[in-house]
């Protein structure tokens, strides 16, 4: 008897045959659904960077101008493709395809080559379009662009592969690196904060401000905040470059619209009219900018670019005007297309600056999840490869001017693809990246590190290797502060975060595990129809003016646009008219819209108004809406605003407008592994939990009680997995 055949006959245990579909050594038609949704979020944001993100960040590209022998040349790219990996010209190999597996073996990295089309012209005049190749750009395993995807389990094995290969990674140099997924400020809001180090920016500066992380559509991102003065005016504070520049509000204002000072003056004591205080601080504002002679629109626009082309690296053939609306348009509101809803965003702001100031509202906490969102790794991808591509143009440029002695007659179109050519890739850059993690960059594309971006994929076991596409960052630099304060998981984390999965030691409470159900949004859908369906509910545009007073008002804002004004009565059913449309999947709202409606209390409570955000890399979770009886997306934001309950008993008549899909929606993918976790000895993971929140002790245990009975009563592929470990001991 062969050594098989003996193998073969020997007897197996009932339950390890239920593992196994349809025999044992036999792989499945489908790879199991519950283990590939562990690195969607890796994957999906991958895939949108690669498709529509890769066509939207070229076009984001301002072409490069520059002056050569008395002629103007421009540069600028039409479009991007990023190909499947392959072999090189000159191989002969039956299959051109490559594949992770001899990545690995070879000790190389896993990309695919990226082609553009670069238009040039001279002085004007369009010269054509050439093909160029940028180099090498890593791809993730198991993404569209991979050629393992969409393959069965079987085929997997063929090439080399587990027949679960979940994907969502990278290879580089033979090394499987995860980008990490780090904490960063929601995009496009405005936060109320409190800093007592901004009192050093200058005299007269205080400790409060308004801070947004503003993003545009294909991720470029600028931190930007609003200081207010102790003599009651207000400066404009951006990042160009990584250069910190102070701007008078009055300034940006006028420079946005061309507005007469009363019509600024109207618009930004909306809601304030009887505070006397205000409107002289407003008046002095404007009196600011006309001291210095800036009278108009245009002569504001000549005052800004006259001092801030120096720091621009403009042509010297623009104009003062032209300089000044480069730098509203890539530093000011930079997620918000036109001047005019930039200018509205700002009147917003400095209301709320002012109301934050004299103590009529609450700060915000920006360690709270509600103010956070997720750098996903497409993110971090897109942006970078963004940054390189126009790098490569100044490459270009810099090689014409190296070699202009040796070109004779002009500039062709032959001797233009010899400067291409010369001109510094993007594949060296990619791989540094991935391969020690650090971001070097000249922007620091808005990001809050520039360490500590990728990690090893740790294969020790399956446990451990699944955590590292759940785990959730808050910061190298958050490790060695002295305060506690960002490592506490506070209640509006329930659902989101697992109070129980974190690490011992230094990263414990700043890497945290996102929790089984818990999801980000990688989809970003156009929103030009929701203004319009606002409208027709009742909100009042935003140039016009509402039935009642402004004061009795909530503003409206859309992904960080200022849309319009809702009257306080209305408030209430305008959100259930949007929800019902949200949950239904009626009037072209996304599933993921988050609707969040913060009321006036008449104490210092927080901001009020209307805020709505469709936009991506934010976190979602499925409960269950009882007045429609279908299940929805809620987001970190709108949980605060929503009552959620987890059990039939809990639920309370017209107050309690959520269910929980299952009781155990706490706790991560791991925890959920472990049997009676209310049993186990975890002091330290669960008074993280009760010390951060009013929940008490004996809700928490009940809760575990509830998921672990519901975990057994309900078999999932944890399980299935946790018994076949236990069963191999």
């Amino acid at each position: 008897m062969d050594c098989v055949t003996k193998w073969s006959n020997l007897p197996t245990s009932p339950s390890l045959k239920q593992l196994t579909e349809p025999g044992y050594g036999i792989p499945r038609k489908e790879q199991h659904a519950a283990v590939q949704d562990l690195t969607k979020a890796h994957i999906e944001s991958f895939d949108q960077a690669v498709s529509d993100g890769l066509c939207r960040a070229v076009q984001a590209i301002p072409p490069l101008e520059f002056m050569f022998r008395n002629d103007r040349i421009s540069l600028a790219f039409v479009e991007a493709t990023i190909f499947k990996p392959v072999v090189g010209k000159g191989s002969i190999c039956r299959d051109l395809r490559v594949f992770p597996a001899e990545c690995r073996g070879r000790r190389c990295s896993y990309r695919g080559k990226i082609v553009a089309d670069v238009s040039w012209s001279i002085n004007g005049i369009p010269k054509g379009i050439i093909k160029q190749s940028l180099g090498q750009v890593p791809i993730m395993v198991k993404s569209k662009l991979c050629n393992l995807h969409e393959l069965s389990p079987k085929e997997l094995i063929e090439h080399h592969e587990e027949a679960e290969e979940m994907g969502g990674y990278f290879i580089v140099n033979g090394i499987e690196k995860v980008i990490r997924m780090l904490i960063m400020p929601r995009r496009n809001y405005p936060i109320a904060m409190s800093r007592p180090k901004w009192k050093n920016r200058g005299q007269g500066y205080t400790q409060y401000g308004i801070s947004m992380h503003c993003v545009k559509e294909e991720h470029t991102a600028i931190n930007m905040n609003l200081h207010y003065l102790d003599n009651g005016t207000v400066m404009l504070n951006f990042i160009y470059h990584k250069e910190l520049f102070f701007l008078p509000l009055g300034f940006a204002l006028k420079a946005l619209v061309d507005f007469t000072d009363f019509q600024i003056f109207q618009e930004l004591i909306k809601g304030r009219e009887e505070n006397s205080f205000y409107k002289s601080c407003v008046s002095e504002m404007l009196r600011i900018v006309m001291e210095e002679g800036c009278t108009t629109r245009r002569k504001v626009l000549s005052y800004l670019g006259e001092r801030f082309r120096v720091k621009m690296n403009l042509p010297e053939w623009y104009t003062h005007e032209q300089c000044a609306n480069y730098l509203l348009d890539q530093c000011i509101c930079i997620h918000l297309k036109s001047d005019v809803e930039k200018f509205y965003l700002l009147c917003l702001m400095t209301r709320k600056l002012f109301t934050f100031a004299k103590q009529e509202c609450m700060e915000e906490n920006p360690d709270s999840l509600m103010c956070q969102e997720v750098l996903t790794p497409g993110r971090l991808y897109l942006m970078y490869l963004k940054e390189r591509m126009s790098a490569w143009m100044v490459s270009v440029k810099l090689s014409l001017e190296k070699k202009a002695h040796r070109l004779t007659g002009g500039i062709t179109s032959d001797n233009l693809v010899k400067m291409f050519n010369m001109g510094s890739d993007v594949t060296k850059a990619f791989e540094y990246l991935l391969a020690t993690g650090n971001l070097n960059s000249k922007t620091g594309l808005g990001m809050l590190q520039n360490t500590g971006l990728c990690v090893v994929a740790d294969k020790l076991n399956f446990i451990r290797y699944l955590s590292h596409f759940r785990c959730v960052h808050r910061g190298a630099a958050f490790a060695k502060m002295r305060t506690t304060s960002v490592r506490r998981l506070l209640p509006e984390s329930w659902g989101f975060l697992c109070p129980v999965h974190t690490p011992d030691g230094e990263p414990c409470g700043l890497m945290n595990h996102m929790t089984a159900h818990c999801d980000i949004i990688a989809q970003a859908l156009p929103t030009t129809t929701l203004p319009a369906l606002l409208c027709s509910l009742g909100v009042t545009p935003v140039d016009g003016t509402p039935g009642r007073a402004y004061s009795d008002c909530y503003p409206v804002l859309l992904d960080g646009a200022m849309v319009g004004w809702v009257e306080t009565e209305m408030a209430p059913l305008l959100v259930d008219s949007l929800r019902r449309f949200k949950v239904l999947n009626e009037k072209r709202i996304p599933p993921w819209t988050e609707i969040v409606l913060v009321p006036q209390t008449g104490k210092a409570s927080m901001y009020p108004g209307l805020f709505l955000f469709t936009t991506p890399c934010r976190m979602v979770r499925p409960v269950r809406n009882l007045a429609l009886g279908k299940e929805e997306l809620i987001g970190t934001f709108e949980q605060l605003y929503i009552n959620v309950g987890i059990s039939e008993d809990e639920i309370e008549p017209g107050v309690t407008t959520h269910q929980e899909l299952f009781p155990h929606s706490m706790l991560s993918v791991v925890a959920n592994f472990i049997p009676y976790s209310d049993h186990n000895q975890s002091p330290r993971n669960m008074t993280t939990w009760c010390l951060g929140s009013t929940m008490s002790t004996s809700t928490l245990d009940r809760a575990l009680c509830t998921s672990t009975s519901e975990l057994f009563r309900q078999p999932s592929f944890g399980e299935l997995l946790l018994f076949s470990l236990l069963y191999s001991h």
